[in-house]
């Protein structure tokens, strides 16, 4: 069987990609492209394969021969770099999240329709194995309609955000604001139960001394407040609060069905607890249990090795999106327009903040008379995308950071380089 080709923008964030591909059977990386050229070179000594391209130049890039291109990029940078590669014929596999204004949003769905080819979200969090078990119990009815869910995803980052920065006052991470990386909470809730969602309201905490101090000009965390279309409301907890947490959870109506807190150290999103009602009648018998769900292992030469990190979700959305592209209606994947589904709330729940924290509702953009009220749209927090609809990355006001902060940053990201302990995220 003939070989996908792949090419990988992003060689830290997209070597899921690239060692699930040098042990499946049907795909192959041909190409690696970074600006960083000390991580091509780490990653062309790991990597079993000694013939694959490296390039810095991303045009050029594209011009080497291959079926798809993985975006490990930027995080407020994937649309532009997605269009350009429908453009060019190429099935893309886009890490999260899927852009960062509502213009870049209806280009994306139309440059994908228009291309025929294969669009695959890389939220990852949806296959972990309490998500995945719970969209299979949903997609059976154990716990019947959704009528309400909550999920977290906080990332403690500030010790690490010199790795992640690099003490560049207008690296992306330091403008973006409290509700925009929503798709590993509520991304596994819209996965789960196929529902869209059609309001939110957006509420945020105040920018303390531990986010400024390092530069991040953004509130500590966000919730947004999301009704579905089936009238279910989701809370929606993301941001860098002090300590992570990762916690999913499902109330139907008949019964509920969570993941383990990972404060428990009970196997977190590995381990899920459900109460089940017969027929959805409390006064009848209630099925309860918690247990660790299995998971056949992805095709190919896997181990339990392979799957450390994210619970081995990345192996499963690699191979969802794979299997689509080789034509199985039936593969577990996330298409384009569940990518803007979950990455609306957060855009909207921002919106809503800048306006007193009212409702707004959430365009469907399926729908291609509602796109063309968002065409030009550009309201977003990068300078470099929002033109004349700038809007500060705190709800409250712009923050003005001194470049001592900044050069305090960049003085401990260019130690480690020198002493080699760094490691590029």
């Amino acid at each position: 069987m003939k070989k996908l080709k792949i090419g990988v923008l992003g060689v830290k964030r997209g070597q899921s990609m690239i060692f699930y591909s040098e042990r499946a059977k049907n795909v192959e990386v041909v190409a690696i492209c970074d600006k960083w050229e000390d991580g091509l070179k780490r990653m062309a000594d790991k990597m079993e394969n000694k013939s694959v391209a490296m390039y810095t130049d991303f045009d050029e890039f594209l011009g080497h021969d291959m079926d798809i291109v993985v975006l490990a990029n930027y995080g407020n940078e994937h649309a532009p770099f997605a269009i350009k590669c429908f453009e060019r014929g190429f099935h893309v596999y886009s890490e999260v999240t899927a852009f960062q204004n509502m213009k870049e949003a209806v280009e994306l769905i139309e440059a994908v329709e228009k291309s025929g080819k294969v669009y695959g979200f890389a939220e990852q969090y949806c296959f972990m194995p309490a998500p995945m078990e719970m969209k299979r119990l949903y997609s059976e009815g154990k716990i019947g309609e959704l009528e309400l869910a909550e999920c977290e995803y906080a990332h403690d980052s500030s010790g690490a955000w010199h790795r992640l920065t690099f003490g560049d006052p207008n690296h992306w991470r330091n403008y973006a604001y409290s509700t925009f990386y929503c798709t590993h909470s509520i991304g596994p809730i819209i996965h789960a139960t196929g529902l869209r969602p059609v309001s939110v309201t957006g509420f945020e905490s105040y920018l303390n001394e531990r986010r400024s101090s390092v530069g991040a000009k953004t509130a500590c965390f966000g919730i947004s407040m999301v009704t579905m279309n089936n009238g279910a409301i989701v809370k929606a907890l993301n941001g860098n609060l002090r300590r992570s947490t990762l916690w999913y959870a499902m109330y139907g109506s008949a019964g509920k069905m969570e993941c383990s807190r990972s404060i428990l150290k009970n196997g977190g999103v590995g381990r899920i607890y459900i109460e089940l009602e017969e027929n959805g009648h409390e006064d009848e018998e209630i099925t309860k249990a918690n247990y660790e769900p299995k998971r056949e292992p992805p095709k190919g030469d896997f181990s339990s090795a392979d799957f450390n990190d994210h619970g081995g979700a990345d192996f499963y959305c690699i191979q969802g999106f794979i299997d689509k592209i080789l034509g199985d209606d039936n593969a577990d994947y996330i298409d384009v327009y569940e990518a803007v589904d979950m990455t609306l709330p957060g855009l909207f729940a921002y919106r809503s903040l800048l306006q007193g924290g009212i409702p707004l509702e959430i365009p469907d953009l399926r729908d291609p008379a509602v796109r063309d009220l968002y065409r030009n749209d550009t309201l977003c927090t990068d300078p470099k995308a929002a033109g004349d609809m700038l809007v500060p990355a705190y709800s409250r006001g712009e923050v003005d950071i001194p470049a001592e902060v900044y050069d305090r940053v960049r003085e401990k990201f260019v130690k480690e380089m020198q002493d080699g302990t760094f490691e590029n995220e």
